[in-house]
Parts: C-alpha cells; structure tokens; sequence
C-alpha cells in the first residue's frame, strides 16, 4: 500500500526545497558539473548510434571527447580572437556612432535636435555609457577568463565531467529507473519520456539552430562587409535560442549599424535586411521544423519568464537548468490538467458515474 497523498505531497516538497537551496548555496561551485551534464546530455545520442555502429561505449566517448577538443581548439585559435576583438572595437567607436546619429538627425530634423534638447544629451550620455559600461564589462570577462580557475575550471573540470557522465550515461539512467517508488514507477517513466522528448527536441533541435543561424548570419554579414558582422552574427545566432528575441535584437544591431556604415549606399543596407530576412524563413520554414519540431511543449512566453526567474534568483547556472526546469513543470501541469479533466471533480458525480472504468485511467 502506497503513501498517503499528503506524506508523499510533504516529502517531494521537501526534496524539491533542499534541491533550490542547494543550488542557489552552491551555484558558484555546481557550474562545471551543470555544465558537463548538459554537454553529455547534448552528445547522448551521437554515442548510442556510435555503438549501434559497432563501436564499444568506451570508444565511442573517447571518439566523441577528441573531436570535441580539436573543434574547440580550432574555434579559439581562429574565431574567438576575432569576435572579441571586433567586440571591443565596438564598445570603443560607440561614443562616434552616436555622434554620427546626432549630427544625421540634426541635419534632417533640426527643430527636434539642438544642443540644449533633451534628445541630444541622452545621445552623448548613452555613448559614453556603453563606451565606460562596456570596456569595463568586457575588461572583467575577459581578466576572468584568464584566471587561473576559470581556466581549470573551463578546460579542465568541465570536459571531465563531461566524459565520465557520457561513459556512465546508461548505467545512471538504469540506477535512477531503480530508485523509483514501485507504485509510481509506470507514471514517473512515461512522464521522464516526456520530459526527455521535449528537451532533446528544445535543446538539442534548438542549439543546433542557433549554429547554424549564427554561422549564416556571422559570414553572410562579413561578405557583405559589415564591419561588425560577426559580433552582429554571434549575438543573433546566440539569442536564437530564445524564441523571436535572436532575430529582433541582431535584426536591429545589424541594420543599425549598416546605416552608419553604408548610409546612401542602399543595396548594402538591403543586403544587410535581406540577410535576416533570409534567416527568418530559414529558421521559420527549415530549420525549426526540421530539428526542433511543432509539438515541443515549450511556449516562448513561458520560456523567457523561466530565464529570466531562474536567472535573476540563481544567476548563470539558473539560467543553464531553466530550460529543463521549465520543460519538466509542463509536462507535469499538463498530465496534472489531464488527471483532473478525468476526475470527479471537474466531470461531477452523475457524468463520472457513467463513465466506464478504463476511461478513467491515464496511461
């Protein structure tokens, strides 16, 4: 005989209570095994068709961990020195950026902006904000990442982890199937497949998304000659991952500075617009269909609030288990609304009476 509901209702509080506690005590040091967990997660699949391939589970992780390397070195020894510098350089032209928008809107518009309107000096005070926020933002990323324990934790610690949870995935999967309540094991499995389905269609569909989308956008705009195309690429690609907010925020940066660059040359500034133009029926007739799928489960809505809670009470690793937390309460509201639409509650005594038997299971 299984728990009173209530007993079961205090103890799973009580685990989902020291669970958020301990990740907002220890969220500093749980970063690199959140990490590694979400890197396993991600190469899961490509180890399991590695050894239906033939190859042995030990094989296939280390096949998977040295490509993975050799990818991330040829990324840091020829695009990240790019990006960052053309990062910085765009922190550093934003005070002439904006002064080129005041002289531009004070020529054609020169009843709206004058020196002493209050138009004109939140131009000046918004270049020189992103001028000082800026370089010291980048200044702390960049002194961070060449500390000492960001690197061991970065290069070393994470991709550790990463390898010995791919290798022991299986064997840890089957332990928890174990450790399940007996009573409840049927419905706690279908609700893990759940739950699984809509982050390997979310997570996996979506990460590869947003690279191909930021590998489109970065060279697309760099042809074009957009000096800032790859920052402009990399921001739209990595925002893709938040529904709508990718192509609006890299959309408007782009073509924001296009018109400062190629102002009066408009195929440029068209080719800049119909380079995301181009993305946006990719992404929305290709790609997201595709790899992601129609039935994820996930509304933009309810993903962007779940970033930005997790975050803000949590920091960056909230914001890393935001997505799984937000799949995982879905799929439990909608079976929770599915056991209710078959309850007495919501269909009343005489309509539940006539209702046979085996209607009123949920599988």
């Amino acid at each position: 005989m299984g728990l009173p509901v209530q007993s079961q209702l205090k103890y799973w509080g009580i685990t989902s209570a020291v669970f958020l506690v301990t990740l907002w005590y220890l969220s500093d040091v749980i970063l690199p095994f959140i990490l590694g967990g979400a890197v396993a997660y991600f190469l899961d699949p490509v180890a399991d068709r590695l050894e239906n391939a033939g190859l042995s589970r030990v094989a296939a992780t280390v096949v998977i961990s040295l490509v993975a390397v050799l990818s991330f070195a040829l990324m840091i020894l020829t695009i990240v020195p790019t990006l960052i510098n053309q990062a910085v350089l765009l922190v550093d032209t934003a005070p002439q950026l904006f002064t080129e928008l005041k002289a531009f809107l004070s020529k054609h518009f020169p009843d709206l902006l004058n020196d002493d309107s209050a138009i004109s000096q939140s131009l000046a005070k918004i270049g020189e904000t992103v001028q000082s926020k800026g370089g010291e933002l980048l200044q702390a990323l960049l002194s961070s990442a060449q500390s000492v324990i960001n690197i061991v934790v970065l290069l070393v610690v994470t991709p550790v982890v990463a390898f010995y949870l791919l290798l022991d995935w299986d064997h840890m999967v089957e332990r928890i199937d174990q450790l399940l309540p007996r009573d409840h094991a049927p419905v706690v499995r279908q609700l893990a497949r759940q739950i699984n389905a809509t982050l390997a269609s979310f997570v996996r569909g979506q990460s590869t998304v947003c690279l191909i989308l930021g590998t489109f956008y970065a060279v697309s705009l760099m042809i074009v000659g957009l000096s800032f195309g790859l920052v402009a690429g990399f921001i739209a690609g990595l925002l893709t991952f938040i529904p709508y907010i990718g192509a609006l925020v890299g959309g408007a940066l782009a073509i924001g500075l296009a018109l400062f660059q190629f102002w009066g040359e408009w195929w440029s500034i068209g080719a800049v617009a119909a380079i995301f133009a181009v993305g946006q029926m990719m992404e929305g007739n290709v790609l997201t269909p595709k790899l992601v799928g129609s039935s994820v489960g996930l509304h933009p809505v309810w993903l962007i609030f779940s970033l930005s809670a997790f975050g803000t009470v949590f920091g960056f690793v909230g914001m890393l288990v935001a997505v799984p937390v937000a799949a995982a309460i879905g799929v439990i509201v909608r079976f929770a609304i599915s056991q209710y639409e078959g309850s007495r509650l919501y269909q009343g005594q005489e309509r539940y009476a006539q209702i046979p038997p085996e209607n009123t299971d949920t599988e």
